[in-house]
């Protein structure tokens, strides 16, 4: 750290342009954020900060919520605490590939060898993508990933993010691969993560699985058939599909065991139009009898309802449909008609369903003509074509959704941690219970933590999926397609009694559910391990409760058996003004940068602060303006206060009535804010901090200024003078989480060091006999004054000839010990009486007569 600021004289003109720079710059030399390593865990408050993904664009939402978390890190370092406020950004997976194919016109393709001297193309055509090979693809995803890092990182500084930035880190690199590779292998030696060939959520586009959580419901365009299947009798049993394509791959039909009108068919078979396979009739509880005709094809597999029934009702496996989205070539072998198959193969599913619609209306098998309708499918979150179900093979970590007593204990978790605000616990808890099978955790793409994992080949090249060679943790971080595994050579790859590399990589999720571990140093720094973990705050947004919060905990709870943290705070969205979510493709996205450049990063804090925990937030620009002007008064009343504020003399100094009041009230101030943030409640400390601040500016500045400036005794000037620098100082502290740098501005105008290494303000330093209840009387008086005023259409400094208080004995007692500010501020040069009833406060004003021009 260099040596402290000296305080600057107070600027003739204040204002708020260059202050994100000129104090950003000042903290980094000054080393203000830095985590410095305490003696033990109770003086540590440490945050789980989201890594954000590079490859995409920071929006106004993510500005809000990452604001709200910094309010809490500078109250808590404020408060004493050593704050560990770490950043990552996360850059592996699907979305950094995207962002490299579009950005370079290029695509990976594993079989091209690696160009050492290779340059992307001069002009990038996304729609005509250049194939490069794997090493090429991922030295480009590097490259570019640096770039927009390096963009996030100064809109972080812009905001006035209170991060220590010495503890950044990359979800790609080596010493997150060696966290990542090192958890999965101790998943699997302790048997949490297994390798099985299962149907499997597909996305044909991206050409990878996804996982139950990465699912988005939306609506789809189709159509329903009724179809005739076959009794031996020949009488038709009618079934209505929207994928009639499946029809190859029927493997039973299924109605609801309470269902009258199937009773006589459960037990029989009935045979498969077209294609003449013997199919058997079963009872489910989950058929839908109030669903098309109430008795359904089982396909393998046109949706998880489907995976259900082939599961627990031991159905065979008859999958067409291949990775690339295409029906088989071969034909398969338990069709009893094989030449029906010949229009399908090779096909995609849509130009199958075509071929198949167009052999049932030649055998007559469909009754009538499809009718238009619109149905759920799931995509993956990313894509934008309907997922198929697969069967393939990957990797899975247990979570609970094939394993009750885990799923309870996992839920139990959900119950221990304290969650802000409380009602979110409800979404967790509602997405573990619904659960249905196992995390899959590995991806068919390029860029990601590779699965440190071999397979031996046998005599014929097959691979032994049941005995996987796993990487020593010593040898970490390993990319098995370029390293062999202990006891083979390099010549034995993929040769017949050699050995072959696991082709896949981890799911982005599977390194990010490891953010705690990244971050604290596990294994890798004991001490800071010790010092942050569990730790204190995850925040997140509300979407990802059922990926990054539930993942984390999963990892945690196998590795450390606890939870990950104590608390998990949810943020809301941002919306736009019509409450509806901002996204590209609905052109309402909020540039940050812009906002930030117009109104400067207190405004947007200040606005980001007023949405409270939990709840979405309508954008409007405006509003930035509502915060600028508190920035702005910031600046101005702390010029005017230090102008004629005396910070020398301390609390003893102050003996007026209404100076002691305005502390008194102060104090409230305090606890109230102090109370809020110690619930997380960031938004009730800053509106009981401005609420004040206001009146403080609006009233007591106006009434106590003249006594300040000499005008009665000098002890009265000192209580003055003495309460305003007291009473600014301590405004100072509690606006410095919600508005970093014109705080520090004004702060730095007669302090050597930083208000955000100061400490939040205690109630005792505010400790009066006051009766905060005058600050209310007085507002209330000078609101008559000045409306007689303006109501008369005078200056404010027109003076008064009359002025009768009439109102309860303790309000009129409380003001007649002030009645020289009284007069002061309302130009009050007559008589002033003063009258005890019932009736709340009121004033009578007459305004003198203007003097004769």
């Amino acid at each position: 750290m260099t040596e402290a600021t000296a305080p600057q004289r107070l600027p003739d003109k204040p204002v708020l342009e260059g202050l994100e720079a000129k104090w950003g710059q000042v903290w980094a030399d000054e080393g203000t954020y830095v985590f410095e390593r305490p003696s033990s865990r109770e003086e540590v408050f440490s945050i789980d900060t989201p890594p954000p993904t590079v490859s995409g664009s920071l929006h106004v939402g993510h500005v809000f919520s990452y604001t709200h978390t910094d309010t809490i890190a500078r109250f808590q370092r404020m408060r004493g605490k050593h704050v560990f406020y770490p950043m990552g950004w996360d850059d592996n997976g699907l979305p950094t590939e995207r962002r490299v194919q579009n950005f370079y016109g290029v695509r990976c393709d594993p079989s091209v060898p690696y160009d050492p001297d290779f340059a992307p193309p001069a002009k990038p055509d996304p729609k005509r993508q250049l194939p490069i090979s794997r090493a090429n693809f991922i030295e480009l995803c590097h490259e570019l990933t640096a770039v927009d890092e390096q963009a996030f990182e100064e809109l972080w500084k812009q905001l006035g993010l209170s991060v220590d930035w010495t503890t950044l880190y990359t979800t790609i690199s080596e010493e997150s691969q060696s966290v990542a590779q090192r958890a999965f292998l101790r998943n699997h030696s302790r048997g949490e993560a297994y390798l099985s060939y299962a149907p499997t959520l597909w996305d044909v586009t991206f050409q990878t699985a996804v996982a139950q959580a990465e699912l988005e419901a939306r609506e789809y365009p189709g159509a329903y058939h009724r179809v005739a299947f076959h009794r031996p009798d020949g009488e038709p049993v009618y079934i209505e599909t929207t994928r009639p394509e499946l029809l190859v791959s029927v493997c039973a039909l299924i109605a609801h065991p309470d269902d009258e009108r199937y009773q006589d068919l459960f037990g029989t078979t009935v045979t498969s139009p077209l294609f003449g396979v013997e199919i058997p009739v079963l009872a489910h509880a989950a058929a839908e009898p109030d669903k098309g005709a109430g008795i359904a094809m089982c396909c393998t597999f046109g949706d998880l309802t489907d995976v259900l029934w082939w599961r627990e009702l031991n159905l065979p496996t008859r999958t067409v449909i291949g990775r690339d989205g295409r029906f088989q070539a071969e034909t398969p072998e338990w069709l009893s008609n094989a030449s029906a198959y010949e229009p399908l193969a090779g096909k995609t599913t849509f130009s199958a369903r075509e071929a198949t619609v167009a052999m049932l209306r030649d055998s007559g098998d469909l009754s009538g003509e499809p009718q238009a309708t619109t149905r759920m499918a799931n995509f993956f979150e990313k894509g934008d074509k309907p997922l198929e179900i697969v069967a393939t093979r990957q990797w899975y970590i247990r979570n609970g959704g094939r394993d009750e007593d885990l799923k309870q204990h996992l839920i139990g978790l959900g119950e221990q941690l304290e969650w802000t605000p409380q009602h979110m616990s409800h979404r967790y808890e509602n997405w573990v219970s619904g659960l249905n099978g196992d995390w899959l955790v590995s991806r068919q793409r390029f860029f990601g933590v590779p699965f440190p994992v071999w397979y031996k080949l046998d005599a014929d090249g097959e691979p032994n999926y049941d005995e996987p060679i796993m990487a020593d943790e010593d040898s970490l971080p390993i990319d098995p397609v370029t390293t062999a595994p202990p006891g083979f050579t390099e010549d034995q790859r993929n040769q017949p009694g050699g050995f072959m590399a696991d082709p896949d990589v981890m799911d982005t999720w599977a390194t990010s559910s490891l953010t705690p571990h990244l971050a604290c140093g596990w294994e890798r720094d004991p001490e800071l391990f010790g010092l942050t973990f569990p730790m204190d705050m995850a925040p997140q947004a509300h979407d990802i409760i059922r990926t990054w919060l539930f993942s984390r905990v999963v990892r945690a709870n196998f590795e450390n058996g606890s939870l990950p943290w104590k608390r998990a705070t949810i943020s809301g969205f941002v919306v736009d003004p019509d409450r509806k979510k901002m996204s590209k493709s609905k052109g309402n996205v909020v540039v940050p940068t812009d906002i930030l450049d117009k109104y400067g990063s207190d405004a947007v804090r200040w606005r980001a602060s007023m949405a409270r925990p939990g709840l979405d937030s309508p954008f409007d620009e405006t509003q930035m303006k509502v915060g600028r002007r508190l920035a702005m008064k910031v600046l101005n009343a702390g010029k005017f206060v230090l102008s004629m504020a005396d910070d020398s003399a301390g609390l003893s100094a102050v003996t007026n009535p209404v100076d002691k009041a305005m502390l008194a009230a102060l104090a409230g101030v305090v606890r109230a804010a102090t109370d809020s943030f110690e619930a997380f409640d960031y938004t009730g400390a800053l509106e009981v901090a401005e609420t004040f601040f206001w009146a403080f500016c609006d009233d007591y500045l106006e009434l106590v200024k003249e006594r300040a400036y000499g005008a009665h005794s000098p002890a009265e000037q000192a209580s003055a003078q003495a309460a305003l620098a007291l009473a600014l100082d301590v405004q100072l502290r509690l606006f410095a989480p919600f508005l970093p740098f014109v705080t520090e501005e004004v702060w730095r105008w007669t302090h050597e060091t930083s208000v955000h290494r100061a400490t939040w303000p205690e109630v005792q330093e505010l400790a009066t006999d006051g009766e905060p209840a005058l600050l209310a009387d007085v507002a209330t008086a000078l609101i008559t004054i000045r409306g007689a005023k303006s109501n008369a259409k005078v200056s404010m400094k027109a003076e008064v000839s009359r002025a009768s208080f009439t109102g309860p004995a303790q309000v009129v007692e409380r003001l007649r010990t002030i009645e020289p500010d009284l007069r002061a501020v309302g130009r009050l040069t007559g008589d002033v009486t003063w009258t005890e009833n019932d009736a709340p406060l009121s004033v009578d004003v007459e305004l003198a007569e203007p003097p004769a021009s």
